[in-house]
């Protein structure tokens, strides 16, 4: 004989049902409360010991930009290419010297760039999409093609189309490569992970520098096609280790593929130390705070808090133009332009190469133990003073030989100092800035988003940055100091009200700190406890 089931009977199996529910969601909160403050306690090494494989990881998707680095300053070091600029410019009576035309000159160093400014658009819909770890394998595969274009130009319209399609898998590395790092490790190893952008910038020019160096006294094609060829160095290996990466284990937790992550989490960490199921807990209660029905869109980037947080991101980004980068990208031009010999103005770009990798490495340690908004500001501060010196040394009239040397190496000490100083705070701090601003849920499309305002930036800083230092064009040489340390003035008197501390904070207490409206200035001294969720 059946039982009938009782309406009471209902109602206490329904009791049990939300109990349990109840329980989880008291278990998942307990659990993500331990995972941050596990996070929080957790010094720089211990973070490092814990999480091995996430740095390791973090390094391989760093090491992408490299390939940015090198074709950038690839194309500035041919500008000083005896054997390129025979072959494709015009000739100087006046200085009895080969130069590119300023047009050529500007379009040759945008072309990258412009490609740039389309693939981060790419970038942002085809992460979302796929992943972090398959749009940088298209990315790669793609580079791969693109370079024969570059190699076998034999004219300047070619090599632009060449760069142009180079650009576009640049712009899904240098979009994705700040966001991986920042989502893959540990709040404390965040500063390191992200810096390891600016260092592999710095290996790109230290290669360039060194191969233009050895093939600078060529006189036939050669000393271009070499150093063209070596691209190829690097894109295949890359898509083989990156195919072999885990997943960022925030990307699977925005998707719902929770067992996924967890397993990401134990490939970045030693099982023994991490506790992945509270860590994805972690994770989910963040994204939770930024919910919404819809796909992420571009449309979001300006609503509420996340559109301060995209002005934020394309700041930095755009900063990045104003504050010394075009001299340290062109350094050996503007070092020819400033007396140098040809010689000596390649060595002193492998050594200014040299030095910035050296001292974005010690930015590790400042960015990581003094914060990011103090470096930052300070940096482009101190930026900003050696810019008009350079001016100021520059406008030294010149009635002697002896006076024209003096100039021309305080000159170039100048320029040296401040393409190093740049690559010391401003540089790294701001992609560390870029990972730690934008949110999680929008992360691909705000990292994107903010890089093509670098390439809308850069694009026509290229064109004066050429027309200043061009025999042919202003022929201003150091001069051109005191323009970019009016626009380097500029973006420290933003910064001081606009940008962050962003240091030891959660995604879920930045996520809380913005929507609160904290000022910029107060970031660093609000209070947020571990069981507050808005």
């Amino acid at each position: 004989m059946s039982h009938e089931i009782q309406p009471h009977e209902v109602e206490k199996s329904a009791a049990y049902a939300h109990d349990d529910v109840v329980d989880n969601q008291k278990k998942d909160l307990s659990g993500a409360i331990d995972a941050e403050n596990e996070e929080h306690a957790m010094g720089v090494l211990q973070a490092a010991r814990a999480y091995p494989m996430a740095c390791f990881w973090a390094f391989i998707m760093a090491f992408t930009i490299i390939m940015e680095s090198y074709d950038v300053f690839l194309m500035g070091n041919f500008m000083g290419l005896t054997a390129f600029t025979e072959r494709f410019g015009v000739y100087d009576a006046a200085k009895s010297e080969w130069n590119l035309t300023t047009q050529w000159q500007s379009a040759l160093q945008m072309s990258g760039q412009l490609g740039a400014l389309i693939g981060v658009f790419l970038a942002g819909p085809l992460t979302t999409a796929l992943g972090y770890r398959w749009a940088t394998i298209i990315g790669l595969m793609s580079l791969n093609g693109f370079i024969f274009i570059s190699f076998f130009a034999n004219s300047l319209p070619l090599f632009f189309v060449g760069q142009l399609l180079e650009g576009l898998p640049w712009g899904i590395f240098i979009a994705n490569s700040p966001a991986y790092c920042s989502e893959i490790v540990p709040i404390q190893l965040r500063a390191a992970c992200t810096q390891m952008i600016q260092m592999f910038w710095a290996i790109g020019s230290i290669i360039v520098g060194a191969v233009t160096y050895v093939y600078n006294p060529l006189s036939t094609k050669t000393a271009y096609k070499i150093p063209l060829a070596l691209q190829w160095m690097f894109p295949t290996p890359l898509a083989i280790l990156m195919f072999l990466a885990p997943e960022s284990p925030w990307w699977l937790v925005r998707k719902g593929r929770y067992d996924e992550a967890k397993r990401s989490i134990e490939r970045l960490g030693r099982r023994s130390r991490v506790r992945a199921d509270d860590t994805v807990s972690m994770m989910r209660r963040t994204i939770e705070l930024e919910a919404a029905a819809a796909q992420p869109s571009y449309f979001e980037l300006f609503r509420g808090s996340d559109l301060r947080r995209t002005a934020i991101v394309s700041g930095v980004y755009a900063a990045q133009n104003l504050t010394g980068n075009l001299i340290a990208n062109q350094a050996v031009y503007f070092f020819k332009q400033a007396g140098m010999v040809q010689n000596t103005a390649f060595a002193l770009g492998l050594i200014t190469s040299a030095l910035q990798w050296i001292f974005v490495m010690l930015s590790w340690l400042l960015t990581s133990y003094f914060g990011r908004r103090p470096i930052y500001i300070w940096g482009n501060a101190f930026n900003c003073f050696l810019l008009f010196c350079l001016g100021i040394a520059a406008s030294v009239p010149a009635h002697t030989k002896s006076v024209i040397k003096s100039t021309s190496n305080a000159q170039a000490a100048l320029g040296l100092c401040i393409s190093v100083l740049f690559t010391f705070s401003a540089a790294p701090v701001s992609y560390t800035l870029i990972g730690e601003t934008s949110s999680i849920r929008l992360r691909p499309l705000t990292t994107g988003f903010g890089r093509a305002m670098y390439y809308v930036v850069e694009i026509p800083c290229i064109f004066l940055g050429a027309y200043m230092l061009n025999p042919t064009g202003g022929n201003l040489g150091g001069k051109c100091g005191y323009v970019w340390g009016g626009t380097a003035l500029f973006v420290t008197v933003m910064a001081y009200f606009f940008i962050p501390e962003t240091k030891d904070r959660s995604y879920r207490e930045l996520d809380i700190l913005f929507k609160r409206r904290v000022p910029a200035r107060r970031f660093k001294e609000t209070v947020i406890s571990v069981e507050e969720n808005e």
